[in-house]
């Protein structure tokens, strides 16, 4: 009988978690928005409690807040544009540039791999005439992307005002779903998770503004033209743990080379990169970050993974902070607990001694 019990229960659980995945790959346009927006909100949530302790009402602070976002996110869009009408007044002469790179490395393969100029010309011309014909679908697809963006962050703004304006009302009701037992653990649980993911996130805004100065600061001293353009990207590439810098850093070298750089300016680049993450790696992180998602790497990497494969590049950007979430609720359910330990990293830095912690707390003091 109880072998029988243990294999209902498995089954039960394997069940669960594939309609479960299924239902989040299959709701990634609904749930994205409201995923994004609940994070915002708990990132404003502090602030919000401030303003009304100050004798502001909920309505009226959301609002503040939720304007002072867009304005912040309209002020970036519009540095943005302007770095990249500076580019584009050079960009005929970025082009001759970069063609005289692909004649460079028409002529090594030509050189290297005994594939001639005229055969290479053939082969090109295959691939265009066979890209002509999904020309439209390329442009069709381009436009309703940027529809899909437009609307997405119109349904984020909304969800996230409303949100904060009816977080009170959310918590009553989620208290009202669990036994009268669990009220109080459920309760603990919320108010973890709002408070730990919006000091991740306040932590890593806080990284991603100081890595747009010094990425400005070092691209600028190589000689990058669009300099705040590419640390402005490779800032917000950050949002995706490992990955993000890499290929932002890419891109720059990329830019570079097609500006008419030399090694020179390649290997300028490739230093400001190194320089920037032994900086962020051992001093932005542990004094801006800290561990408000102590997460170990390998279920970092699994989630990262995870999400692009439900929800893409959105996936990535939220897989951290969830994946945070839901160990707090395993840290504090005791059946889950074990799966907790599991998430989290081996050894538990109960004692923060560190220089960098020494002087947050004094922050923190004063």
């Amino acid at each position: 009988m109880t072998q029988q019990a243990s294999s209902r229960r498995a089954a039960y659980v394997i069940t669960t978690a594939t309609f479960s995945v299924a239902g989040l790959y299959f709701a990634a346009p609904f749930l994205i928005p409201i995923v994004l927006a609940a994070l915002l909100a708990m990132l404003l949530t502090g602030t919000s409690n401030r303003l009304e302790r100050g004798g502001m009402s909920r309505g009226l602070a959301s609002f503040i807040l939720v304007l002072a976002l867009v304005c912040g996110l309209a002020l970036l869009f519009i540095v943005l544009s302007w770095q990249v009408n500076r580019l584009a007044d050079d960009f005929g002469e970025m082009k001759e540039k970069f063609i005289d790179h692909v004649s460079a490395i028409r002529e090594w393969v030509s050189d290297t791999l005994g594939i001639g100029i005229d055969e290479q010309e053939k082969m090109l011309n295959e691939q265009k005439n066979s890209a002509t014909g999904q020309a439209d679908d390329l442009l069709f697809n381009f436009i309703n992307t940027l529809a899909t963006v437009a609307v997405n962050t119109v349904l984020v703004v909304v969800y996230t005002f409303l949100l904060l304006l009816y977080r009170s009302h959310l918590k009553k009701v989620a208290l009202r779903i669990v036994p009268d037992e669990k009220k109080q653990n459920t309760d603990r649980i919320i108010h973890k998770s709002v408070a730990v993911s919006g000091n991740y996130l306040t932590g890593l805004f806080s990284m991603i503004a100081v890595l747009w100065v010094m990425y400005s600061i070092g691209f600028g001293i190589v000689g990058l033209e669009g300099a705040i353009l590419f640390a402005i990207l490779c800032g917000i590439l950050e949002i995706v743990p490992f990955f993000g810098n890499f290929v932002g850093n890419l891109i720059a070298i990329f830019a570079v080379l097609a500006q008419g750089g030399d090694g020179r300016m390649v290997l300028g680049i490739v230093a400001v990169y190194l320089l920037v993450q032994f900086l962020q790696t051992y001093v932005l992180e542990p004094l801006v970050v800290g561990q408000q998602v102590n997460i170990n790497p390998l279920f970092t990497i699994m989630g990262l993974v995870a999400g692009e494969l439900l929800w893409g590049i959105a996936g990535m950007a939220l897989a951290i902070p969830v994946i945070g979430i839901i160990k707090i609720i395993c840290d504090n359910v005791p059946e889950l607990h074990a799966y907790g330990v599991l998430i989290g990293p081996e050894r538990a830095k109960k004692n923060r001694t560190s220089f960098f912690h020494i002087v947050k707390r004094k922050f923190r003091q004063k």
